[in-house]
Formats: C-alpha cells, structure tokens, sequence
C-alpha cells in the first residue's frame, strides 16, 4: 500500500541545499511517507548523490528543465495514480523546495491538524529564514536559524497582488494563532489529494504555463474558488534560505531597489504571470468593484517596465499571446467553482 504522505522535491542543480533537507527529513517523527525526487535536468550529482546515499528514494529525471509547475505535476500525477481513489481525501502531498530545512516534528504536526480539518485543501507551518538576524540557538545539528518570518500563508491585497504573510518581520509571536489564510507558499505546502484531483485542469495541478513564480497563488485562488480552504499551523515551523526575499510591509522606494536587485528572467516571469493570474481568475464584476486599486498598480507596473526594464516589456505581449489558453482554463474554472466573487472577497485586504 502507498503511504498515505508523499513528498515531492523539484531539483535543478540543488546540491547546495538538497543534502541538508533529506537529512532532516530523515529525523521526522512521523514516518509513514515516501520520497519522489523530480529531477530537471541536473549537473551538478543530484542524481548520482540521492542514489547513493538515498536509494529508497524514488526519482523522476527530466532531459530538461520544465520548471516548477511542469516538474511538480509530474510527480502529482505519479502519487495519485499509485493511490486507492477510493482513500483520496486520506492521502496527502507535501510540496517542497530543496532549500529547506524541516525540525523533527513538522511533518508530524501538520498531519495531526488535517483530522480536525476535513473541508481544508491545503496546511502550511511557519517558515522562518535560515541564516538570517538574530541567530537563535542550534535546532538542527550545525544549522543556525533565526527568528525573521519568511511566510506564514499568503496575504491577498485589494489591487490582487499578493505577498507572503509577515516576511521580513521579527518572530514575536504576532502569528502564533492557527487560523485560514487565502493560501500557503508553494515553498512548503501540503495538499490533500482529493483536493487536487477537484481542481485538476487535464493533466495540470500547477498551470504549466506559468512556468514558476505565482504558480502556488494561481493553484490557491483556484483551491478558494472550488471550496477548499487553506489552513496555517503555527505549531509547524521550518526554516527557508530562499535566494530572493523580499519583506511584505516595504515602502515604494525600498521596493523599487528590491526589484532593481533581482534577475531580469525573475521580473520577467513575475509581471508575465501576474498578468496571467488576473486574465485567467478575476471575475469581471469583481474586476469593477474593485478597479480603483487595481488599475493603478497593473498600469504603475506597466509603466515601469516600458521606462526601467524595457527588456522585460516582452512579458506584456506574452501575456496577451497567452490569453486564448488562459481564458479557455477560466471558463472552465467558472463552470466548476463552488463559491462566488463575493465570498472570496473577504480575503482581498
């Protein structure tokens, strides 16, 4: 029988992090799970390491790199066909990066919340930065982490950008009540798989159009629309290295530097799929309710691609190129939803 938990990694060349992770998985108090590492494409011994140090894993090598969404999808598909569909809503996924570190108890934490939380979609813990201010003592052996929030479930705005929950604030206890959120980072997620088996476009869990960056958001305002909640277990902390950070409450000067710092093929995908989020899932009524603060921020953010990132200005065109393919998937979406614009609009603060 297939366990009832499985664990899927998406690597491309992560030996930095991936040996940290897959030690801490193994010291997990809650054992009933199997591993499936999806491979894109690595160079650096991902594959020959896992083999050799972790044969009991299961892993599913790509020639190329299909990105976040195409790579977790893979390994979606591969559980769920290795499931009883009869025991679906007892079977679970948990999406993670590789540059993650997970304490004993966290896997065993968010499975114990999924009992008491039958109609809930998706669980996520606490994350917290690894190697960040205000270094703590060791929880790990010969691992530092500290107190700077990272994510504690996504926070869906009014202009329908959204951020992660609290990221860039010291851990004061401020978030220290378990509660619904809109969404839970696809850094660390855990999916129940009959959940994903109801929002389940053809083949795609994660739009595979999306490449990465705002997939995990496009896969929560999905969860929300067909009735799933998400659920934050404060009790379920883990530490995150995350290369691109950006703090939640940052002001407009300190966000334009931020942005000024990443990757040009980063801002490419983030405007792109921004665009593609709101093409694919904004209710036109929705849209007129709350346009007042959307069109400022999609116009401010044009503007600023068309004068400071003229490169990136490509993003735009896709996005519109992509339009057939995203508003066949919103029709379909709109056919199948369970709850309406209005009751989702609670969570656009």
């Amino acid at each position: 029988m297939y366990p009832p938990l499985s664990i899927h990694i998406v690597a491309w060349n992560s030996m930095k992090f991936l040996p940290d992770l897959l030690k801490s998985l193994s010291s997990q108090t809650f054992r009933d799970f199997n591993i499936l590492v999806i491979d894109n494409g690595s160079t650096d011994g991902v594959v020959e390491f896992i083999r050799e140090h972790y044969p009991q894993i299961t892993i599913l090598r790509n020639a190329r790199n299909l990105g976040f969404s195409g790579a977790h999808n893979q390994g979606i598909r591969y559980a769920l066909e290795h499931w009883d569909p009869l025991n679906f809503n007892e079977n679970f996924v948990l999406v993670t990066n590789p540059d993650l570190i997970l304490p004993s108890n966290f896997i065993g934490t968010l499975m114990h919340d999924v009992i008491s939380h039958p109609t809930v979609g998706a669980f996520g813990g606490k994350l917290r930065r690894a190697f960040g201010e205000n270094l703590t003592d060791e929880t790990l052996q010969e691992t530092i982490h500290s107190d700077l929030i990272d994510s504690t479930g996504l926070h869906a705005h009014k202009n329908r950008t959204f951020t992660d929950r609290g990221a860039g604030e010291m851990d004061k206890g401020q978030y220290d009540e378990s509660r619904d959120v809109f969404g839970i980072s696809g850094a660390l997620v855990l999916y129940r798989a009959s959940a994903l088996s109801d929002i389940r476009f053809e083949d795609e869990f994660f739009d595979e159009d999306f490449f990465a960056y705002k997939e995990d958001v496009d896969l929560a305002w999905r969860l929300q629309r067909f009735g799933w909640d998400a659920h934050f277990v404060s009790g379920a902390v883990a530490f995150h290295y995350r290369g691109m950070y950006s703090p939640e409450k940052i002001g407009i000067i300190e966000r334009i530097k931020n942005r000024r710092n990443k990757s040009k093929l980063r801002s490419y995908y983030s405007n792109r799929n921004q665009w593609l989020l709101l093409i694919k899932n904004l209710p036109i009524g929705d849209f007129l309710f709350s346009c007042v603060w959307i069109v400022p921020s999609e116009v401010g953010r044009l503007i600023y691609t068309l004068f400071f990132e003229t490169k990136n200005v490509r993003a735009f065109i896709d996005a519109i190129k992509l339009f057939p393919r995203m508003f066949r998937k919103r029709v379909w979406i709109k056919k199948h939803q369970k709850r309406s614009a209005k009751e989702l609009r609670r969570w656009f603060k």
